[in-house]
Formats: structure tokens, C-alpha cells, sequence
């Protein structure tokens, strides 16, 4: 083979042609965005084109045949069918007779009138659907928190969309109502979302009204956030389609618009009965704050429409008109599917997590075929780091590796150690921290994959810096710029969360697999500890335990420990924004980073003080 010529080009590579491997003293220079070889003497060949791609692509094949895999398919595939069992249950809000009453009334439900609102074959990807998920049984539950909400394109432009379910004790306002509607302004504000609201509410639900009114993070900074959107030029559309009372009538009429529908929207800071109660007036709902009284007399409202159909109409109208802002120009290039197909991840994901696996096998299902660059693949094997591409848009990934892996001698991994998969090390942690700070000068956003069981303990450890280690970590997650996405897709234990961008984080949106765990620390360790707790308490107390009492105490509070780590208690609480299909997760990302791209401000990035 002779020497390559000037201009040799990668598009000129043929399916079998050879790709050279450079030498440091001729290296690869770029012209009008293409790599190009710089003239030199012969170079070597070592692989083909197809050899390349290969190297590139992630992952191995599934097959049926394996028993082990099957199994797990089988099993993983039983807890999506009980996710979309429970999705369907909280789906039907406030049950069927609730719902009848709201159609009798001429109104459409909060699930049609987003599902009107969105653009033809736009999906509306829903946040929160498990909001409140088993809580409230006293007050007879609250699905959904009483709000459905999300993001869909409306007129071609992406928008957080908060509907109020009527069917839901009237769409009175519980505390995880409030918490999640603050969820959905956190979203727009910082990703500079256009924001609907289609209000239906009878205000706040008094009889828990202690924990919505007065705090930071309760009802009154609802009105706050509206008028900090409004300042930084975030479009907010509300349209009154049903009750809007007393201090949630300042969230339409702080919006940048507000429409409201004859005969059954109305809008007034204090009722019919309160007005009397207070001062003695007795006057109508729609005089006091129908439709006709604020569009016509008072000048409060801005649209006075006919029915529900109208005003979603109206509302993709006033959307279809917004001007054109800037975006961050995270980049995004042509789509390539997996190189294996996502309804695969069943089959390689454990339901057990104790049961390791290689978290390659679930990135070649989401991410873009051909796009792994892995980031110093042999060091810190805990965790992997590297850039990719999911949907098209380039991303840096650091994950979990819950498979058993050996770390080469060195002052960080001692001695040819074996490392626990899915354990961070101080290795892991100082190349996490590093990657992340490089994706941070590069602008690229970060998606972290979750499982993992803590920091490494002991003497060794210790010694080592694991506490210094993980500090840099956590301080470079901390203080990192770019967008930041988190799919728990296994374990979330203790500082491990924090470290691999758990809720208190930021990330822009987090969600979670039917497999996913999260607690303080795994379910067996932490049972046997509030065992050795009450066992301590009872002789305290005079009074031993037998062996059977003791094996009934420790099923009891594992079984109670156990139900608390589970995804649903999560969601219920808003740990995480959605409970979603393996399958969804490539999407579910992909319209995360759609989303962050719509803020042109990325901040300088700064990562402080970090210990070495």
C-alpha cells in the first residue's frame, strides 16, 4: 500500500476500504468540516470499513433459546403489564360516575381537552400520572393528584400542558396537587417552555389546608412563579373552563391571557355562599363571575367562548402565533435506530437487584447504532462514561456497570482488586467527575443510568480518599450547566443517588423503570438494622424476643421497608416525574432534550473548590 494521498476523505470509503491508522506526527486535520489526512509517509492498515462499525456498535444478541434471558423477559414484561394496568386505573380520575356528570354538563374531560389540544400524531407524554399514588385513602384518594399534565407540540410548538381533573373532588387542590403543578412551572421556567393552563378547580381542599397554603413551596408560590415567567417573556395561556375560586383565580388572570367559557367557567376570589357569609350580598354565580361579568363588565378576562371545542380552538390559535426565540443549538444530527431493537431491554434487565448484568446491553437499545465513544474505558469500570447519540442529539452518558469487574493495580484501585458492580470506587468516581466536567465544557448534555448501591466502605476504601473522591463527583454534578436527565432503571441507594443525579439534583426531567428501587439503603440491610433497633427498645423495656417473634418482626418491617422503595411510592411522591416502559426510554430522553434545547441561557460553568 502506498502513501495516502492529500484529500483522502471519509466519504470516500467504500464499504470494504481500509481505514488508516494515524500516526501522532501526522495527524488528522479538518477542512470545511470534514476530517483529512495530513500528508505524510506510509501508513499502516489495520481495519475495514465494516470492522469499524462493528467496533462501534454496542451490544450482543438476544435469543429465546436462552433460558436466562427469556425468563427475565417474561418477568420484566409482567411489571409493564402492571403499569399499564394501574396507568388505565388512574386514567378514569374520579370514576366513571364522576366522569358521566362532567360530560352531562357539556364539559369535555381533562384527558380529551389535551388530547383535542395537541397536534395530530404529536404524542402527549404525560408527568405525574402516579402523583399521589396510594395516599389521601382517607379523603378517597387522589388520582393523579387531581391534575393531568405534560408536554405535547400544540400548532407545531412544544408545550407544558396542566389540565385539572373535575372528576377529582371537583379538582380541588391537595398538597401533591400543589407540588406537582410547581413541578410543572419548574419546568417551563427553565427550559423557557410556553405554558396552557385549562383550569377547573374548586380551590384549595380545606381540610388539609395547613399543608398548601403558607409554606415556600405551597399554593402561593403558584402566582409567584406566573409573574417570574411573565418577566423572563415565557408564554402562559390559561383558559377557565370550569370553577376557578378564590386564590387560584390569580392563575389565569396572571397569565398572559386568559379565556373563559360560557355557562360553565367562572372565575371570582370568593363564592356565592362566602359573599353572603361575609357580607350579606346574595347574588349569582354568573353575575358574579360568569363569563359575561368578566368579559364585559370587569375586563378581566380576555376571550369569552362558547364551549370547551372553542376554546381549545382559540388557545392553538394564540399558540400558533408566537414568534420565533432562540434555542441552545445542543447538537442534534440525523437519526439512526438502535443498533438493537429497545423491546429487547425485558430480557436484560433483572427484575432482582441483586442479579448483576452488563449495562452495555441496555445502552446498544437506546442509544444511536454507532455512536458510543467510550471515555477511559479501562479505569474506574464501576462506571462507564462515554458520548453518544440518542434520537439524533449528542449526549454524554455516565452509568451504573453492575457487572463484577477487576481493576488493574494503582494508588486508586489497590491491587488487582475486584470490584462489585454497580458499587462506586474511588476510581469511578474521579473519571465520572472528570467526564462530567468535559461535557460541561463541550456543551453536552448529560443522561445518567441509575443503579447503583453506594460508595465502597471500609478501611481500604478509606484510606484510598473515597470520601474526597466522591465529593468531586457530587460537586461536579452539583454545579454542571448543561441539561441533565436521570433514568433509574435498578437501584438508587443512599449517597449513590445523589452522586449518579438522583432528585435533589436537578435534573430536567427524572424518570424511573417498574424495576427501580430507591431508599436510603436495599431493603435486607436496612430491615435487619431497625430490627436490631426494636429488639434494643424491647429489652430496654424488660422484655426479650423470641425466635419467632423475631423472624415475624424482621418479615414485617422488611415487608413495610420494601413497599417504601418501590417506583410507585416514588412517583406517588414525586421523587421521580413518571414511571415509564424500558421500550419508552430513548423517547421519553430524546423529548427531554427537545425540550432543554428551547433555552438559549447555558451558564458559565464554574465547578468551585473540588478535592484531588
Amino acid at each position: 500500500m502506498g502513501p495516502i494521498a492529500d484529500g483522502f476523505h471519509p466519504l470516500h470509503w467504500t464499504h470494504e476500504a481500509p481505514i488508516p491508522i494515524l500516526s501522532p506526527v501526522y495527524p488528522l486535520v479538518r477542512e470545511a468540516g470534514y476530517p483529512k489526512l495530513a500528508t505524510g509517509p506510509e501508513f499502516t492498515f489495520r481495519k475495514t470499513m465494516s470492522d469499524f462499525q462493528e467496533a462501534q456498535s454496542l451490544g450482543t444478541l438476544f435469543s429465546s433459546e436462552n433460558k436466562k434471558l427469556a425468563a427475565r423477559k417474561e418477568a420484566g414484561e409482567a411489571l409493564v403489564a402492571v403499569l399499564e394496568e394501574r396507568h388505565a386505573t388512574v386514567s378514569m380520575g374520579g370514576g366513571q360516575k364522576r366522569r358521566d356528570r362532567e360530560h352531562a354538563r357539556g364539559k369535555m374531560l381533562a384527558r380529551e381537552r389535551i388530547a383535542a389540544l395537541v397536534d395530530d400524531g404529536s404524542e402527549f407524554q404525560e408527568i405525574g400520572s402516579f402523583a399521589a399514588w396510594g395516599m389521601y385513602e382517607e379523603q378517597g384518594g387522589c388520582p393523579s393528584a387531581g391534575t393531568v399534565m405534560g408536554t405535547g407540540h400544540v400548532s407545531g410548538r412544544l408545550c407544558m400542558i396542566v389540565a385539572n381533573d373535575a372528576t377529582v373532588k371537583a379538582g380541588a387542590w391537595f398538597p401533591l396537587t400543589a407540588k406537582k403543578n410547581l413541578r410543572a412551572q419548574e419546568i417551563a421556567l427553565e427550559n423557557h417552555l410556553p405554558i396552557i393552563y385549562l383550569v377547573d378547580s374548586a380551590g384549595v381542599f380545606l381540610p388539609m389546608q395547613d399543608e398548601i397554603f403558607p409554606d415556600r413551596d405551597h399554593f402561593g408560590r403558584i402566582f409567584r412563579n406566573n409573574a417570574v415567567m411573565s418577566a423572563k417573556g415565557i408564554p402562559q395561556i390559561a383558559a377557565i373552563m370550569g370553577s376557578c375560586v378564590a386564590g387560584g383565580a390569580y392563575l389565569p388572570i396572571m397569565s398572559d391571557e386568559a379565556l373563559i367559557v360560557d355557562g360553565t367557567g367562572s372565575v371570582f376570589l370568593a363564592g356565592p355562599f362566602l359573599v353572603r357569609a361575609a357580607i350579606g350580598e346574595q347574588v349569582d354565580k354568573e353575575t358574579l363571575g360568569g363569563a359575561a361579568t368578566h368579559s364585559e363588565v370587569s375586563g378581566v378576562t380576555d376571550y369569552n367562548v362558547p364551549d370547551d371545542a372553542t376554546a381549545i380552538r382559540t388557545i392553538r390559535d394564540l399558540v400558533g402565533r408566537l414568534g420565533k426565540r432562540d434555542t441552545a443549538g445542543f447538537d442534534r444530527t440525523e437519526v439512526v435506530e438502535p443498533a438493537h431493537h429497545p423491546d429487547e431491554l425485558h430480557g436484560f434487565m433483572p427484575v432482582s437487584g441483586a442479579d448483576p448484568y452488563d449495562m452495555i446491553e441496555v445502552l446498544a437499545r437506546v442509544i444511536d447504532a454507532g455512536s458510543w465513544t467510550e471515555y477511559k474505558q479501562g479505569y474506574g469500570q464501576t462506571i462507564l462514561t462515554g458520548y453518544a447519540r440518542i434520537d439524533g442529539w449528542s449526549v454524554g452518558i455516565v452509568a451504573n456497570q453492575r457487572q463484577i469487574v477487576k481493576a488493574r493495580a494503582g494508588v486508586k484501585a489497590g491491587t488487582d482488586e475486584l470490584q462489585a458492580g454497580g458499587v462506586i470506587y474511588s476510581d469511578s468516581a474521579d473519571k465520572a467527575a472528570r467526564f462530567i466536567m468535559n461535557c460541561n465544557q463541550k456543551r453536552i448534555p448529560l443522561v445518567f443510568f441509575q443503579d447503583v448501591t453506594g460508595f465502597m466502605v471500609g478501611s481500604r476504601a478509606e484510606h484510598g480518599g473515597i470520601i474526597k473522591d466522591g465529593a468531586k463527583m457530587v460537586n461536579a454534578v452539583s454545579n454542571s450547566v448543561v441539561p441533565k436527565f436521570t433514568v433509574i432503571v435498578g437501584n438508587s441507594y443512599g449517597a449513590g443517588n445523589y452522586a449518579m443525579c438522583g432528585r435533589a439534583y436537578d435534573p430536567r426531567m427524572i424518570c424511573a423503570w417498574p424495576t427501580a428501587r430507591i431508599a436510603v439503603m436495599g431493603g435486607q440491610q436496612a430491615a435487619k438494622t431497625l430490627l436490631q433497633i426494636q429488639k434494643a427498645a424491647a429489652e430496654r423495656s424488660g422484655k426479650e424476643l423470641s425466635a419467632d417473634e423475631e423472624a415475624a418482626l424482621l418479615k414485617k418491617i422488611q415487608a413495610r421497608y420494601d413497599e417504601q422503595t418501590t417506583p410507585y411510592y416514588a412517583a406517588a411522591r414525586l421523587w421521580v416525574d413518571e414511571i415509564i416502559d424500558p421500550v419508552a426510554t430513548r423517547h421519553w430522553i430524546s423529548r427531554g432534550l427537545e425540550i432543554s434545547d428551547h433555552n438559549p441561557d447555558v451558564p458559565s460553568f464554574n465547578p468551585g473548590v473540588i478535592q484531588t
